[in-house]
């Protein structure tokens, strides 16, 4: 089931689109590089939130339309002189349930999430990407941070997913000095999961979505929980957290159909359950 969510005066959209077990979602913005409006970004952030809660998805699946990945929000729209200003504080208030909300829900959500990066992924759309588990990009995409060249401080993640993904010292390329980022350096630092040509890019993402929507959903999930958990924990507190995960994953139907395949010198057939 496909559908097509209009934001309203505004042009652009996000395709929400049900495949099996896969949720496909599309930034739909060729004009402007997929650059993302208020309500463009307000139907990404309930499209992952109903994901969340839904057992039945196994893997979700984030790409642009056209040439480009995403060329971030949209300031122009959003600063646009002929509309009314907004209150001191809009920014305080507004971005934590918007932009932030959405990377937040990309890194958190317990189901896998690949991105597929062709052309730019710029500002927030560069950290929608880097906060999923697996990017794949083509060789010649663009990851770019130009937040400090257009006179603001960095948001959307970035200056917390960027130390965590390369060190300190790229990070600081990156977001002080604004440097662009090919898809192949990107994938030779660490930034990203795999970088391919243009032309494997598809094949190189449905590769792995096939493989993450086959496995043990919920073992993935606690997984992901752990090792975000870890970032900000001791030693023997990320193990006492994979102690409680463990409890819950040995629980699945597929911890069992796993000692069974075992057993049994087979592939296990995973049900996500």
């Amino acid at each position: 089931m496909s559908q097509q969510l209009d934001p309203g005066a505004d042009d652009g959209s996000i395709e929400v689109r049900r495949d099996g077990a896969v949720l496909r979602l599309t930034l739909d913005r060729p004009s402007r590089r997929n650059s993302l409006n208020q309500p463009m970004i307000d139907t990404f952030v309930s499209a992952l939130t109903a994901a969340a809660t839904d057992d039945s998805l196994r893997a979700i699946h984030i790409r642009g339309s056209g040439g480009n990945f995403c060329a971030g929000a949209d300031w122009i729209t959003t600063n646009d002189s002929t509309r009314p200003r907004p209150r001191t504080g809009d920014i305080v208030r507004r971005l934590p349930h918007t932009a932030h909300r959405a990377v937040e829900l990309i890194h958190s959500i317990q189901l896998p999430v690949v991105c597929t990066v062709q052309g730019w992924a710029v500002g927030l759309g560069c950290n929608l990407s880097l906060a999923a588990d697996f990017t794949v990009a083509a060789c010649d995409a663009v990851f770019w941070e130009p937040f400090l060249t257009r006179g603001f401080s960095p948001d959307s993640g970035s200056t917390w997913l960027l130390p965590r993904l390369v060190g300190l010292t790229r990070a600081k390329q990156m977001l002080l000095l604004g440097e662009k980022i090919g898809g192949s350096q990107a994938a030779e630092w660490g930034l990203i999961h795999q970088a391919v040509a243009s032309t494997d890019l598809d094949e190189a993402s449905e590769q792995l979505l096939t493989q993450l929507a086959s496995g043990p959903t919920v073992a993935i999930g606690l997984a992901k929980q752990a090792i975000n958990y870890s970032l900000h924990a001791a030693l023997g507190q990320a193990m006492t957290q994979e102690l409680y995960n463990v409890e819950l994953a040995c629980r699945t139907a597929d911890f069992k159909e796993g000692l069974d395949a075992f057993r049994e010198r087979r592939p296990p057939q995973f049900r996500g359950r």
